[in-house]
């Protein structure tokens, strides 16, 4: 070929291929590029911290507490300092609920975000009446959104400006607040590390640290008290550290501080009351599974707690005590669904919070593959009792051949919510009248959630079962994390049944198929004025035996459990 055919055939080559050929200019990369000051101010955010991936949830909160959104820009350039593939950025930042999501000509949100719980007891105590006088009086400066659970039913309705929470029990009123703009957390007062010391705080984990107790004795005292994980799914606690001394190493720890099923809000009263009790129960439980680090994880919706233990972990670092385990804080955003112990793995992981298949299980296979023991806030919070006391005087507590002492998180129709400490075994009708000072004025007792929106649904005229694991399973019910919700003659069961349909609805992590459709489907078929009550029972057999988790796997329960045991209102 010659010299003139050469040229013409690279011309013809540059004709059909405009883009081939030598080019005058570099090469762009590809995709959405950093822009130069966006990237400043990220790094300037993130400053000496880690860029490690598990990070990218803290990370995200850095900017979002900061601009009060993510924006593209700043989300391109979290990525390219992680060097993280921006999909896998949004991919994150796009699951949780907290996270505002920005892009490019899109407005910011309002500087003031008020958001409003309308989960059950909230909604039997007036959230919508106060949505709708919030809504109109917004302006510019203010949005108005509703919001899941906050853990603080004893004091509904609730709304959170910022992060500071309105107490209506108080005769505080979401107007003051938001004039205020108090954007940080009331920390209530607490046994700090002193007062906790002073009291005998840490005596016993410096005894097992100097090697006064084996592992194999606080093993055995654990399994004899027969203490079970109340997260909700009650495994040993005992069985699961003896399981842990035949992990290979390294091995980690997970507590799991995220409790958003409605209802419940005993984790957040023991944290921001007597915070060293949990933390000296952890570090025991750290010590017998030879964990190097210990990861805390904790809502978005409990910034008091988040504040409490990054004073008070700092002092438990600077006295020694946590010498053989380091201990790391991971805050939540927003997504009911890392309650799951797998979800929260993955979530401290800076991912999206979708439930594991199992097996294998989190001892064997957990955080960043490595043997993980998993434990919830209050399972470690009684360790120091029964360590101290024994587990004799563990097991003597209880009631009706029940065993053990149980925090019921109470909310609803009764005269004094809050958390109660009871014995196991504690039937409602006695919880109400004992411990909660009966029913509030003006009502008669009609029914009650025995273990939060996932437990079931039970009429007044059974209120002679014992309150505890496996004794609720017979009646298609169970205790979870023991949040009881008490309700009255004026409360319409199809309006609860809805009101809980719709959380999980909202709170489908869309992983599975049975859950992410059933539950939408379901509260559609909940609309209807007659429902289909056979239809209905079937999409729930659907989703009860295929969906991945939990979530989709209970979400019928209170359904199911409304035809049966409320006949004539359901199904009218």
């Amino acid at each position: 070929m010659s010299q003139g055919q050469t040229a013409s055939a690279s011309q013809f080559q540059r004709q059909i291929h405009p883009g081939s050929g030598r080019r005058k200019a570099p090469l762009a990369p590809k995709g959405r590029q950093a822009d130069s000051e966006a990237l400043d101010q990220v790094r300037a955010l993130l400053g000496e911290r880690s860029r490690q991936s598990d990070l990218l949830i803290e990370h995200l909160h850095l900017i979002q507490d900061n601009y009060g959104c993510l924006s593209a820009a700043h989300l391109t350039a979290l990525a390219e300092e992680m060097k993280m593939p921006l999909a896998a950025v949004y991919e994150t930042a796009s699951f949780y609920a907290h996270f505002d999501i920005i892009e490019e000509g899109e407005a910011p949100p309002a500087p003031i975000t008020v958001r409003v719980c309308d989960s059950l007891t909230c909604e039997m105590m007036g959230a919508q009446r106060l949505i709708e006088e919030l809504e109109s009086d917004a302006n510019a400066q203010v949005r108005i959104l509703r919001a899941p659970c906050m853990g603080r039913c004893d004091t509904a309705p609730v709304a959170e400006v910022g992060h500071h929470h309105v107490n209506f029990a108080s005769g505080n009123s979401v107007k003051e607040a938001i004039s205020a703009r108090r954007l940080h957390p009331d920390v209530p007062e607490y046994k700090d590390f002193e007062n906790y010391r002073a009291e005998g705080g840490y005596a016993l984990l410096r005894e097992i640290l100097e090697g006064e107790r084996t592992r194999e004795d606080i093993i055995a005292t654990m399994k004899e008290a027969d203490l079970r994980g109340l997260g909700g799914a009650g495994f040993r606690a005992g069985l699961k550290w003896q399981i842990m001394q035949s992990q290979v190493h390294p091995r980690l720890m997970a507590i799991n501080g995220d409790e958003g099923e409605p209802g419940t809000f005993k984790d957040r009263y023991f944290l921001e009351s007597d915070p060293h009790r949990f933390i000296e129960g952890m570090l025991i439980g750290a010590w017998v599974g030879e964990c190097e680090t210990s990861y805390i994880y904790i809502r978005d919706e409990y910034p008091a707690v988040i504040e409490i233990l990054n004073r008070e972990l700092r002092k438990v670092e600077t006295s020694g005590l946590a010498d053989h385990c380091r201990l790391e804080i991971r805050r939540g955003a927003g997504a009911y669904i890392c309650g799951e112990e797998s979800a929260m793995l993955e979530s401290i992981e800076g991912k999206r919070g979708y439930p594991r298949h199992k097996p294998p299980f989190p001892t064997e296979v957990g955080l960043f593959g490595l043997p993980t023991l998993t434990h919830n806030v209050e399972t470690v919070y009684w360790v120091r009792d029964i360590l101290e006391k024994g587990a004799a005087w563990f097991t003597s507590q209880g009631r009706h051949e029940r065993k053990g002492l149980r925090s019921f998180s109470v909310s609803g129709r009764v005269r004094e919510p809050g958390v109660k400490m009871a014995p196991a075994g504690i039937t409602i009708r006695e919880l109400i009248e004992e411990y909660c000072g009966g029913m509030a004025e003006g009502h008669s007792f009609k029914g009650y959630l025995p273990g939060g929106a996932s437990g079931g649904l039970l009429p007044a005229s059974m209120d002679d079962i014992p309150l505890d694991f496996d004794t609720l399973q017979p009646y298609d019910c169970f205790i979870g994390s023991a949040a009881i919700v008490v309700l009255s003659d004026q409360d319409d069961i199809k309006e609860v049944v809805r009101n809980l349909m719709r959380f999980f609805e909202d709170e489908s992590c869309g992983q599975c198929t049975p859950c992410r459709n059933g539950t939408e489907k379901a509260v559609q078929l909940l609309t209807a004025k007659q429902w289909d009550t056979e239809l209905l029972e079937e999409l729930s057999s659907v989703m009860m035996d295929s969906s991945i988790c939990g979530l989709g796997q209970a979400a019928p329960n209170p359904l199911l459990c409304a035809l049966k045991y409320f006949p004539e209102e359901s199904r009218s």
